[in-house]
């Protein structure tokens, strides 16, 4: 990011406190606290200790179900993407898994498995492994078959293809299901904590709204927001960007 585009964007969060804080200058209601209390509801969570556990707790949530996701969901496109006869059979699946309400997938998880953890992750992991399968199959479908045979032709081992030939061609789609994985994954956690957790940042959330209190639901929304985008501008970006900086490079 050039020094004018940090310049435009921290103005655009200066107008938005602004704006923030005058509006809850005029309203004067508790349901909409201004800048000041909330940060210092932040500070105070933070010092106690208290938000850095729950923030922990639905981080690891997120990494997990993330992972889980991308393994098998790529797994699975791949084979889908270079199988007819795979395709054709698990089409039908993906199609209802990616039509069935992430809601009721957590609601059976927690009835069959109990409200545990696996129990969490894996409702998490089955929401979002169908993205990952569409994905991979469309980018296992546009695999060019003349690497291949150039690659059969030079004796390539497996391996060196699976290396040299395959995943090149393949990490477009894997930052494009990595970058829309994590988008969703976190908000589903949320859910997940809400729903069957005794802690996390979502069963923060729904304690804070059961006591309708806004400061706290406020402090924690801009925890975790602020949170996520220190992993997508400091992790999940320059990932990317070393992933793909082949295909800027001069032929």
């Amino acid at each position: 990011m050039t020094l004018a585009k940090r310049h435009y964007s921290l103005l655009s969060i200066v107008s938005l406190l602004v704006l923030w804080q005058l509006a809850a200058i005029a309203f004067a209601s508790p349901m909409l606290p201004g800048p000041p209390k909330v940060f210092g509801f932040i500070a105070n969570e933070l010092e106690s200790g208290e938000m850095l556990k729950n923030l922990g707790l639905t981080l690891w949530r997120v990494a997990a179900a993330y992972i889980i996701a991308i393994v098998v969901g790529s797994a699975i496109g791949i084979a889908m993407g270079r199988s007819r006869l795979v395709d054709h059979v698990l089409d039908p699946w993906l199609i209802v898994l990616l039509n069935i309400p992430a809601l009721v997938v957590i609601i059976l998880a927690y009835i069959w498995a109990g409200l545990t953890e696996a129990a969490a992750i894996s409702a998490v992991a089955i929401n979002k492994i169908p993205n990952v399968v569409v994905t991979l199959r469309e980018g296992a479908r546009a695999l060019d078959p003349n690497l291949n045979e150039m690659a059969r032709a030079f004796r390539m081992s497996r391996s060196d293809m699976l290396r040299h030939v395959t995943l090149p061609q393949l990490q477009p789609y894997f930052a494009a299901a990595s970058r829309s994985g994590l988008a969703l994954i976190w908000k589903i956690v949320l859910v997940v904590e809400l729903l069957g957790r005794s802690n996390g940042v979502g069963f923060q959330l729904h304690l804070y709204f059961q006591l309708f209190d806004v400061t706290g639901i406020l402090g924690y929304t801009i925890a975790f927001v602020t949170t996520m985008l220190l992993i997508e501008y400091l992790l999940v970006q320059p990932l990317e960007q070393r992933a793909t900086r082949w295909r800027s490079q001069p032929a």
